[in-house]
């Protein structure tokens, strides 16, 4: 179990030490893997942004969902459990979050692009990794944009999910995958959701890291 989301980060970190030298970049997903993120980025002296990805959640039940849209509107589809939806439902759905997409990157990144991906080694960080859909969907991202390599990294996972991510990245490390795994929090003594506010005040702090290090 990790004491939080910060201490998460840096056992990650030591387990991606043998990336440092491809200077990757690190993209952590809003809003869990940020801090997550941080901490390797800080560790790997590597770039550091964030990517936001949002799952497709049910109508009728919310935490659930049936896939994920990426912010380029890069997506995947779990068509087994859309199955139910009607074609018009999606697209509701997907305008929705599309919708709530375009405010997070206007108000966390300050509407700032995502760094350049083409020709990089990018590791992709979350706090961890429950049915994988937003995952899968920053994956295809990625791909869109031509990264060279594309690095999947938890600190937690569902065997079974971290099985079917690997098929999509290039490599995947994940620190623990518990034999009865329910949810990313059960892997926190410190567990709570992550605000905007706390995003902006990682990224703040990083920016001014980053400009005493030059």
């Amino acid at each position: 179990m990790f004491k939080d989301r910060a201490d998460a980060g840096r056992h990650l970190a030591e387990a991606l030490e043998i990336y440092k030298d491809q200077t990757p970049l690190i993209l952590a997903i809003v809003r869990g893997g940020v801090e997550v993120g941080y901490e390797v980025a800080k560790h790997l002296h590597a770039d550091f942004s964030i990517l936001v990805s949002r799952k497709l959640p049910f109508p009728d039940n919310p935490e659930a969902g049936f896939g994920a849209i990426a912010e380029d509107g890069s997506r995947y589809i779990n068509h087994d459990a859309s199955a139910c939806l009607s074609g018009a439902m999606i697209r509701e759905i997907t305008d929705q979050q599309t919708a709530e997409l375009r405010r997070r990157v206007e108000v966390l990144r300050g509407g700032v692009p995502l760094p350049t991906i083409e020709g990089r080694t990018v590791i992709l960080i979350d706090d961890g990794i429950a049915m994988g859909s937003t995952m899968r969907a920053s994956i295809t991202l990625c791909r869109n944009k031509k990264a060279r390599r594309v690095i999947v990294a938890a600190p937690v996972a569902g065997l079974e999910t971290a099985k079917q991510v690997a098929r999509f990245a290039d490599e995947i490390v994940v620190l623990s995958c518990p034999q009865n795994f329910y949810a990313v929090a059960q892997a926190y003594e410190n567990w709570y959701d992550v605000s905007d506010d706390e995003v902006t005040q990682i990224l703040h702090r990083w920016q001014l890291e980053t400009a005493k290090a030059t």
